[in-house]
């Protein structure tokens, strides 16, 4: 007799998969010790000299900043380069990528922070980039290099102090490849490429259980893929404490963290 809890039955939608596409938002590094930016509390509670500012999340991600105030932007983004480069994958990108060697997995994800490619998923589609990889602020090349062993020194005001990451090319303003609110000189074609390839392993598996994690709605690139790449076959499993919701009932909606479900559901596999 089938069970009518949600986590046994997204299971066994997981071991029944023919393959996998994770697609994951902000929440799926909450349990990894990454700062929560839902709303200016969050994250003026993660950065108390913005909140003397006034400076909100969207606020401080303009590209502007970068032309009008580089210290700003590069104590902001400079910050954030060494957060991540210090943070360790929580214990559910490991479930996943053991789920992983056992059918095909692709990732899909609007994070930054690089912690698919550190967890060791060899196909990781970041559609917004990465804080990893810079690019001249003009631009004056269509070019995209690894921030490799880059420091950024920040003051207690978290602001950059000179020298600033200079472009490798024309010796201007370097900026990380991200796609920033209302930026128009993000270059794309890192992540492009990457969304090709992901294309091309979806037209192998073309119906895929979609596993959505931490995924908000504020901007809801991540969730609208993932209904997308879903809608052959209903199998949308959304992971999401705050924005559970699927609409027509087309999936399993399951309103808890993301470590603590990927948790049960590895126990319910049986992977050891």
């Amino acid at each position: 007799m089938p069970s009518n809890d949600p986590l046994d039955r997204a299971a066994e939608l997981i071991a029944g998969a023919d393959a996998l596409l994770v697609c994951a938002g902000a929440g799926m590094g909450v349990d990894s010790g990454l700062p929560d930016f839902r709303g200016n509390e969050g994250f003026w509670r993660a950065y108390p000299p913005y909140a003397r500012l006034g400076l909100s999340f969207a606020a401080l991600a303009d590209p502007q900043h970068f032309a009008e105030d580089p210290e700003l932007a590069w104590g902001f983004y400079g910050h954030r380069l060494q957060l991540y480069r210090e943070t360790e994958p929580h214990d559910g990108f490991d479930m996943l990528r053991q789920w992983g060697t056992r059918k095909p997995l692709a990732v899909l994800t609007s994070n930054v922070d690089g912690q698919f490619a550190k967890a060791g998923f060899p196909l990781v589609t970041e559609v917004h980039g990465s804080i990893h990889h810079l690019q001249c602020v003009k631009p004056c090349e269509p070019d995209i290099w690894p921030v490799d062993d880059l420091q950024v020194s920040i003051d207690e005001d978290m602001r950059a102090r000179v020298p600033l990451p200079e472009c490798r090319h024309c010796g201007a303003l370097a900026r990380p490849n991200i796609l920033m609110f209302g930026d128009f000189d993000w270059i794309s074609h890192r992540s492009d490429l990457q969304l090709r390839e992901l294309t091309e392993w979806r037209r192998a598996h073309p119906r895929p259980v979609v596993l959505e994690l931490g995924a908000g709605t504020a901007v809801p690139t991540v969730r609208r893929y993932a209904e997308l790449a879903s809608a052959a076959n209903g199998a949308l499993i959304r992971i999401n404490p705050r924005d559970p919701e699927i609409r027509h009932d087309r999936g399993i909606s399951l309103p808890y963290g993301a470590l603590e479900t990927l948790t049960a559901l590895h126990a319910r596999l049986g992977i050891q």
